[in-house]
């Protein structure tokens, strides 16, 4: 079996070093917002090019933690409207209508499947006060004409960088473009933790106060409660982890598009659609998506024949139980992704022969 991601493999690749930050974490007696935090936030903020950076438990939580924070500092008010891709992860969407916020769905491109910076503009209503955009599967969905229209309108822009670690955009990395980003180092990231963890990055100090504040109850000093928030700490030892992986991190992307330009240059399926890449930095392929109008019989001969392939995502948000209000909606190009996508097997710990077979499996599909 080729696995689509070997988890296994990955963290051996580092178990040593690993060990040896869970063993200082142990050994230390302090397991939460204590110095591997400190740590870890000071070296991703660096990283990323951020001023601020704030550990929190998952990357749900810092989506959710950044709109809240605009609407606890009157940015924001409930009722207000987010644009947001039509395709994204359906975390994108919890976390504004968490906050009382009426998420825009914007159709993506086809061809790269991020937001269609050509449609935003005309969803923008007096109640529009943020753009949320979504590196989705990795590639930079950030373009100039985003950050102008930003600008002219006077709108906030959130980054969800939970797929894009490590990519750039014309010398900056992805969660430093807009004025605050979402992180999530789920295990299968290509910043992962070994448990659920995840951060926001701004430069805005009083913003990232206040998301540090409201992921510790609300609090501002140690029993004093400024705002009604919850528990939602990144702790020492994922921190200790993160901070490990994160030495690595640009060596491991690397990998990941070198098994990414192998499969561009040799598969040559005509049912089967590649990734378009127009730029390298700007894609650190956390997915390889591929389409195909066969995508579940595609799916099949591969699992027959051992390569475990997984759809990001068979659903949309607008067609999800949860938001029936949606279900009658139609994005066609969105329906159409979604219906179309499978994601092939990557990672920085994939061999050269796996790789090899995936593409000759791929190719002699009939």
């Amino acid at each position: 079996m080729i696995k689509f991601l070997d988890l296994q493999k990955v963290t051996a690749k580092y178990s040593e070093e690993i060990r040896e930050a869970v063993r200082r974490v142990v050994d230390s007696g302090w397991y939460l917002q204590g110095e591997e935090n400190k740590r870890f936030e000071s070296d991703y903020a660096k990283y990323i090019g951020t001023r601020h950076a704030v550990g929190v438990a998952n990357g749900l939580d810092a989506l959710i933690w950044i709109f809240r924070a605009y609407v606890e500092l009157g940015v924001m008010k409930p009722g207000d409207e987010v644009i947001v891709p039509a395709n994204t992860y359906i975390a994108s969407i919890l976390a504004i209508t968490e906050n009382g916020l009426k998420p825009v769905l914007v159709e993506p491109k086809l061809d790269t499947y991020q937001i269609d910076d050509s449609l935003i503009e005309e969803a923008i209503t007096p109640r529009t006060k943020a753009v949320l955009i979504v590196h989705l599967y990795g590639q930079c969905a950030y373009t100039d004409k985003i950050g102008e229209l930003c600008k002219r309108h006077g709108l906030k822009l959130v980054e969800d960088n939970a797929q894009a670690h490590g990519c750039v955009y014309e010398g900056r990395k992805t969660g430093s473009l807009g004025d605050a980003a979402g992180h999530s180092f789920y295990p299968g990231k290509n910043l992962g933790a070994l448990g659920d963890a995840g951060a926001v990055t701004t430069d805005d100090e009083l913003l990232a106060e206040t998301v540090r504040a409201l992921a510790n109850y609300g609090s501002t000093k140690k029993y004093v409660f400024k705002y009604a928030g919850r528990n939602s700490r990144l702790d020492e030892i994922q921190a200790a982890i993160l901070d490990v992986k994160l030495r690595h991190l640009d060596e491991d992307v690397e990998l990941r598009k070198l098994v990414a330009r192998y499969y561009i240059e040799n598969i040559k399926h005509p049912d089967i659609v590649l990734p378009k890449v127009d730029n390298w930095e700007r894609h650190v392929f956390h997915i390889f998506p591929v389409r195909s109008g066969r995508r579940d019989e595609l799916q099949r001969y591969l699992t027959e024949r051992g390569v475990q392939t997984i759809i990001h995502y068979p659903i949309p948000p607008h067609k999800q139980e949860c938001y029936k209000e949606w279900n009658g909606l139609s994005f066609p190009v969105t329906e159409r992704i979604h219906a179309e996508e499978l994601s092939l097997p990557i990672s920085p710990v994939m061999t050269e022969v796996e790789v090899k077979e995936v593409v000759e499996i791929i190719n002699a599909w009939d």
